[in-house]
């Protein structure tokens, strides 16, 4: 299982929420490339990047920070304001390896299937944030009405073949991950799935391995000490 410790940037910052809410916006860590190099000297191979920014306003204000992470030699996955074949395009070009489409995947499922035409399936992720089962957008502050399930399935018929899912009820709460919503995927549709989302210590990526997941998000409990990372890496095995 793929370990990706998360750095969520804003105002060139590392910051932390609590469940997708940006009213409680922290600063976590003041520079971005020196968590990814500790990411890297724990043994972590991959890495999770949100531009908050973007995924709000659709500016992307990170843009060089993203280009120094990537330069570290991390494969890195970013999300946040993806919304159009112009914003891969720049993405890729900052040497990101895998494109996180969140809401746009929802407004506009067309860029989905043309992104992983132009791209491959294994560059495009598609991020699914949920609460009680509803897909969220625009940050988490919006409502798209849409079963996270049913959408999820019409997303492996255009052809993606990873999908981030975030239980919001869970994020950065350190009360364990949404295992019952996890395991409902799975059984709903065949593709990689990689939990993101109240991850609290090394027991539960024990318990993520065990369920078979292609991959698990760490935020939070890294930056309060609660989890190993060099541990969780272990754990999670084989990191490619």
């Amino acid at each position: 299982m793929i370990i990706l410790p998360a750095i969520d940037l804003k105002d060139g910052a590392v910051v932390r929420l609590y469940k997708g809410s940006f009213d409680t916006v922290h600063q976590v860590a003041s520079d971005p490339v020196t968590v990814a190099r500790a990411f890297q000297e724990a043994g972590a191979k991959w890495m999770h990047m949100v531009d908050l920014d973007g995924a709000r306003d659709g500016v992307r204000r990170n843009a060089d920070l993203v280009r120094a992470v990537s330069d570290l030699g991390l494969q890195v996955e970013l999300g946040g304001g993806i919304r159009s074949m112009a914003d891969l395009e720049a993405v890729f070009a900052l040497g990101v390896t895998r494109a996180v489409i969140g809401s746009a995947a929802v407004s506009n499922p067309d860029l989905v299937a043309q992104a992983i035409a132009a791209y491959g399936a294994d560059r495009i992720a598609v991020g699914i944030d949920a609460r009680d089962g509803k897909v969220k957008t625009s940050g988490w502050e919006v409502d798209s009405g849409l079963d996270f399930l049913e959408f999820a399935q019409s997303m492996v018929n255009l052809g993606v073949k990873k999908i981030i899912f975030t239980d919001i009820e869970t994020d950065g709460m350190l009360s364990g991950p949404s295992f019952g919503r996890l395991r409902e995927l799975q059984q709903a549709v065949s593709c990689d799935l990689i939990a993101s989302g109240g991850v609290s210590c090394n027991r539960d990526i024990v318990e993520l391995e065990k369920m078979g997941l292609y991959g698990a998000i760490i935020g939070k409990a890294y930056y309060t000490g609660a989890i190993d990372l060099a541990q969780a890496v272990k754990d999670g095995g084989a990191q490619c």
